[in-house]
């Protein structure tokens, strides 16, 4: 009896592994044995068990930060207090992981 459940539990595991869904607005970045394979865009996708994994989770949207305030002096000797936003998109989603600029 034990070993029938721990067979079934085996089997789902492998079955959880193997099938993968990747959200909207999401991309997900796949390793195979430590290697890039591939990009995943959003929908349904099968992988291999134990070789593929998902190495990096990429959001697609535009994504907002604030920067926060700083003050500091003009050329003119006045004080200003400056702040801003940093608007990021993510393109490429091997780029955004592996690139370096």
């Amino acid at each position: 009896m034990f070993g029938i459940t721990l067979f079934v539990l085996f089997v789902f595991f492998i079955l959880y592994k193997l099938l993968l869904i990747v959200p909207m607005r999401e991309v997900n970045v796949i390793e195979r044995l430590g290697k890039f394979r591939t990009v995943l865009q959003p929908g349904f996708h099968f992988l291999i068990p134990f070789f593929d994994r998902v190495a990096y989770k990429h959001e697609i949207r535009e994504q907002v930060l604030d920067v926060p305030p700083q003050s500091c002096i003009s050329k003119d000797n006045t004080q200003l207090e400056v702040d801003g936003l940093v608007y990021l998109k993510v393109m490429d989603g091997k780029l955004a992981s592996y690139g370096i600029l």
